[in-house]
């Protein structure tokens, strides 16, 4: 299959997705925030080591328009960056549990977010858009995703596939986010879809 026929099948998917974003789902489209949160400890250290990327920006700009361009911008980067960064554990990279960092050729599933974070902020999204999420996947492992939050709903950007979901489509429990007032604070998430299983805890 020929490069220009993958591009040709991407721009379509592109296309159609976009035309499809008005559906209505069950679930309200942006998440519920609750309250604070304490940053994961791998994000804390890498605010200490990189400061510009967590300093405060002025606060939230509001949900990004998502505009046909912003669209496809966002599909392109999530793609770019899950073909290209070939997917390692922080053992096997620095030696250590846990470590976050900005990926060049390898990194695990916050160092693939973290990267699309800088692209789309370099491709002109508000960092208050891009944030670093923790969830839970069906096996009850942890797991960090980018949400990007727009007027159509809160997308997220997996480094397990290419396609880009709004967060109430994805198999995962949502926990915690960067605040979007400022990208050293975390909050709380409220994920409808797990009350019913919280109450029998």
């Amino acid at each position: 299959m020929s490069f220009q026929f993958l591009l040709r099948g991407y721009a379509a998917m592109a296309l159609f997705t976009f035309g499809c974003l008005g559906f209505a789902h069950a679930t309200p489209a942006n998440m519920t925030i609750t309250g604070d949160a304490a940053p994961p400890i791998g994000h804390y250290e890498f605010c200490k080591e990189n400061p510009k990327e967590c300093a405060y920006a002025g606060g939230d700009a509001g949900p990004a328009i998502l505009t046909e361009d912003r669209w496809k911008a966002i599909l392109k980067i999530n793609y770019t960056v899950n073909t290209t960064i070939k997917p390692m554990t922080d053992m096997e990279l620095y030696g250590v549990e846990e470590k976050w960092a900005i990926p060049t050729t390898a990194g695990d599933c916050e160092d693939f977010a973290l990267l699309k974070r800088k692209e789309l902020i370099d491709a002109g999204f508000s960092a208050s858009d891009l944030l670093m999420t923790v969830v839970l996947q069906p096996n009850g492992e942890g797991h960090a995703v980018l949400t990007v939050r727009t007027d159509r709903g809160d997308f997220v950007l997996d480094n397990m596939r290419n396609k880009v979901k709004l967060w109430s489509d994805t198999e995962y429990t949502f926990l915690k986010r960067q605040s979007a007032d400022d990208p050293a604070r975390w909050v709380k998430i409220q994920d409808g879809r797990a009350v019913a299983v919280g109450s029998l805890k």
